[in-house]
């Protein structure tokens, strides 16, 4: 029996995403024209199809983050070699664009209908998909409430909550129960995940770890990697990977420190914009540092102290060619931190802030096992830095910790698909009968 609270927020919802719906098709082409939806597909959050529905058995995958979609790729080979046509659907633009360039053969793309209820209802009506699986834990009432008239099943999976998303669904505890009890199973990245998603009122909740770490490492040209390495000699060297724009300034100030003991030193510095790549550059020469930047000509043959690489994709590169990297987003505020994951399994030594949140499981796995160490501001991660520079044997010893602990803990795909196969045997049953 639903709550006075559920009785009351659940029904003002309905109505007001119902009002939208006559207000949003307009507000969706506008925010196309500003680049702000993809042009072309701006029907396809309005629930409309953009391309005919496979024939066969057919699995929606719904992200929020380009983040979760990409570590539950390998869930789609899983899912492909069952039989099953994969729908992988993203709300945002940059998301798709993440997402699309890696998809595998015999899945596609299609932008989520925003949660109004025809939008939603003209969805499902052309995709009839037999089984959805959610990733993470966002949950859109009026897409619940659709699936449930379908009796549609509903997975979660890589099901995760942070402490703060749980203080806040704490506050609305019956409206929370409302919509966890129409899960049909939750699958868990870890087992605090389990607990606090139990707690909500979520039902058939297993803990199957985190699908990210069976994701395999990014590729490289072997022949960038040699030339990169081959450039650096025997010089000290470290990545400042993925970092935000708050924490430039940081590691600029952190390699003028190790240039003063290192003179030889090489930075590779990744930002996560690769735009910033110029202007980064450009302080950087401000301060009198000596500087190449990527993409104004790639490894220069006299490769200078610092390095900065205006493009993600050769992030592996510089992961192989130094063994030894901080990963941004976690000394910066507002910070969540970056996935390790990619560092750990080519055998970096990872260094990191204490703002990590977003992958506080993993992170915890690699400080554990002595494959990362946490550093809580720019003077103990030039210290650091400096240690390891100097022992040879405790950074090779991180190093091989990093990817033993990773891949020790890889496997969540094949537990996810075990706990999927109740459904899919039952799929597979009613596609008989209708035969």
């Amino acid at each position: 029996m639903r709550s006075p609270t559920s009785a009351l927020l659940l029904p003002i919802y309905w109505v007001a995403c119902k009002g939208l719906g006559f207000v949003l098709p307009p507000v969706l082409q506008w925010r196309s024209r500003k680049s702000r939806e993809a042009r072309g597909r701006c029907r396809e959050r309005m629930g409309w199809p953009s391309r005919p529905r496979p024939e066969g058995r057919l699995a929606w995958l719904q992200s929020e983050t380009s983040a979760d979609a990409i570590a539950l790729l390998p869930l789609l080979d899983q899912l492909t070699l069952r039989g099953f046509e994969v729908l992988v659907s993203t709300r945002s633009l940059a998301a798709a664009k993440a997402v699309k360039a890696r998809l595998p053969a015999g899945s596609f793309h299609h932008y989520m209908p925003l949660d109004v209820p025809r939008f939603v209802a003209r969805f499902l009506d052309h995709w009839r998909p037999d089984l959805v699986l959610v990733a993470g834990s966002t949950l859109w009432p009026n897409l619940l409430d659709a699936l449930d008239r379908r009796a549609l099943p509903l997975v979660l999976v890589d099901a995760h909550l942070s402490d703060r998303a749980f203080a806040r669904w704490c506050r609305v505890p019956a409206l929370a129960a409302s919509l966890m009890q129409r899960i049909d199973l939750c699958l868990a990245r870890s087992t605090a995940d389990a607990e606090r998603l139990a707690a909500l009122g979520t039902r058939f909740v297993q803990v199957a770890g985190d699908p990210v770490l069976d994701a395999p490492a990014p590729t490289a040209d072997p022949l960038a990697v040699s030339t990169l390495a081959g450039r650096i000699g025997a010089r000290p060297v470290w990545v400042a990977a993925l970092t935000h724009v708050d924490e430039d300034d940081l590691i600029l100030g952190v390699h003028e420190q190790l240039l003063e003991r290192y003179t030889d030193l090489v930075t590779i510095l990744v930002p996560r914009q690769a735009a910033h790549g110029p202007t980064l550059a450009a302080r950087a020469a401000a301060r009198v540092l000596s500087v190449a930047l990527h993409s104004r000509g790639g490894v220069p043959a006299h490769l200078p102290c610092l390095y900065i690489v205006d493009d993600l994709r050769e992030l592996g590169v510089g992961y192989r060619a130094a063994g030894l990297v901080f990963l941004g987003r976690s000394l910066s505020d507002p910070g969540g931190g970056r996935n390790p994951v990619d560092a750990a399994k080519l055998g970096c030594a990872i260094l990191h802030g204490p703002n990590v949140e977003a992958f506080e499981s993993i992170y915890g796995v690699l400080d554990a096992a002595e494959g990362a160490a946490r550093v809580d501001d720019a003077d103990l991660l030039v210290r650091v830095l400096s240690l390891l520079f100097e022992d040879g044997a405790k950074l090779r010893l991180m190093q091989r910790h990093a990817a033993q602990a990773i891949d020790q803990r890889a496997g969540a795909t094949a537990r996810i698909m075990q706990a999927l196969e109740p459904h899919i045997v039952q799929i597979e049953l009613d596609t008989r009968k209708v035969r």
